[in-house]
């Protein structure tokens, strides 16, 4: 299936916490969204993984996302080299995505900067027809490259270079999040606490898109960082 927009995340819950408002926006446009999870967050402290990829499902119903699938690489230890690029590659080549979003450039959490650069090399090296990659039929896949790819911004605070208006899919964007029931906020859990798992985390979330949503003049908002020039059309497409 192609994709019009294909959002990567180290961990699954990272693309919700970060780009759901974004991608429901996009799904809302009649545009075609999924999710690459790169890892089964097997490290988190709270739940396991078998539990997190029941919440994944969750979250993606409520997303309404027409693919999504984790790469099975080891949290924590992956590297940005060729054995953990020719996975990724794979899958850009089997989506062809327009529009790749992906982990913030450097963050609290090390995964997230080595995701990001895992990523942003993958889309690039994807599109060299001299790298070989075989579909899930066995044959071989043709090249395929991003057209752009952006950074969405996570835990640390990053100057936002565009931020997407996401007030009419904040309920929708929450409960994504809050599909991941072992890993936030929740007093029926008896389960160690977390740096995410308090009551503060999720406040912080909120605050973060309000704060984002603040900058553009919306009550909402999702910021993201790119690597080239934002292009427009047309100067008052801006907001």
């Amino acid at each position: 299936m192609k994709l019009d927009i294909l959002a990567f995340g180290a961990h699954p819950d990272d693309v919700e916490m970060s780009a759901a408002g974004t991608l429901l926006g996009a799904a809302a446009a009649g545009k075609k969204i999924g999710i690459v999870d790169f890892t089964r967050g097997e490290l988190g402290t709270r739940g396991t993984p078998a539990i997190r990829a029941e919440e994944a499902e969750a979250a993606s119903r409520i997303l309404g996302l027409h693919a999504r699938e984790n790469l099975g690489l080891p949290d924590g230890f992956f590297r940005n080299d060729r054995e953990h690029q020719l996975p990724l590659i794979a899958a850009l080549r089997r989506y062809q995505p327009d529009v790749v979003l992906c982990n913030a450039i450097h963050d609290r959490h090390p995964d997230h900067g080595r995701g990001a650069q895992l990523a942003s090399d993958s889309c690039f090296l994807s599109g060299l027809r001299m790298i070989e990659t075989l579909g899930d039929d066995g044959q071989p896949q043709l090249p395929w490259r991003p057209r752009l790819v952006y950074h969405y911004i996570q835990d640390r605070q990053i100057p936002a270079d565009f931020v997407v208006d996401i007030t009419a899919h904040w309920p929708n964007k929450w409960a994504s999040i809050q599909a991941y029931h072992t890993q936030f906020f929740n007093p029926d859990l008896n389960q160690p606490q977390t740096y995410l798992s308090s009551r503060e985390f999720g406040n912080f979330m909120e605050a973060r898109a309000r704060e984002f949503g603040h900058l553009i003049g919306v009550e909402f908002g999702e910021g993201f960082t790119r690597q080239r020039p934002v292009g427009v059309r047309e100067i008052t497409e801006l907001i």
